[in-house]
């Protein structure tokens, strides 16, 4: 385990964390900023710079936030699976950053939808091997802070983006390909920040690795979880723009 996630530095709260978590949180944060740096102009860039309909933006957010989140199901169970976090963790945002360069060079909806997709898988595969890398490197008694460190930073990242996109949009006289390529950049440092400040820590095999999505891994799930499932699923439906 390297120096930044031996060393820690005390939190708002003044629970001392560990560098990685940290690191992992402005990964978030920086990554934030890059994606809602689109994501809050993206519904006006299709209307009025590709002439788009309301339901052909309806038809690409939707279909890229329900691909994040199937993806984000199976990108788990193959870390689980294969032992490894950071690989799967820096392929998603990579992913991330690769697609925000697609944005400002689409001429049509069918560019801004392939890169959705690829920005939302890229969400989907980071998600889950993430925060297990943040349960890995925490110790057990600040495991909690860590979380709450690293979803605070992402928050932040999510209220500053589209901030930053207003600003910017002032500034430049409402070009909007210009905030596009200005995102680029958080997202690209967000890559680098994760590779060269978080290392993941080696751990011992304790039993053979299984593949945790079969059938009767379904079935020992009690009835009281698909009734909370289904309530949530009910509720989400509000969600639909």
């Amino acid at each position: 385990m390297n120096r930044f996630n031996q060393s820690a530095i005390a939190s708002p709260s003044g629970v001392r964390i560990p560098i990685a978590i940290w690191a992992l949180g402005f990964v978030s944060l920086l990554m934030d900023i890059s994606s809602e740096l689109i994501h809050s102009l993206l519904p006006v860039f299709l209307v009025t710079s590709l002439g788009a309909s309301a339901l052909v933006v309806g038809l690409i957010e939707g279909t890229a936030e329900a691909t994040a989140l199937i993806v984000k199901v199976f990108s788990g169970a193959l870390s689980d699976y294969w032992g490894k976090r950071k690989p799967l963790a820096f392929l998603g945002y990579g992913l991330g950053a690769v697609s925000k360069p697609l944005f400002a060079l689409a001429t049509s909806s069918g560019l801004v939808l392939a890169a959705r997709l690829m920005d939302r898988v890229g969400k989907g595969i980071r998600g889950a091997p993430r925060d297990a890398l943040v349960a890995d490197i925490a110790p057990p008694e600040v495991r909690g802070a860590a979380f709450g460190l690293r979803q605070s930073l992402d928050t932040v990242g999510a209220f500053l983006g589209p901030l930053l996109a207003m600003g910017l949009m002032l500034l430049w006289a409402n070009d909007l390909r210009a905030v596009f390529w200005v995102a680029i950049i958080p997202g690209f440092l967000a890559v680098a920040l994760l590779f060269f400040a978080v290392k993941e820590p080696e751990k011992k095999s304790e039993r053979p690795a299984v593949n945790p999505i079969r059938r009767e891994n379904l079935c020992r799930l009690p009835a009281a979880y698909w009734w909370v499932v289904g309530v949530g699923a009910v509720f989400t439906l509000a969600r639909f723009s």
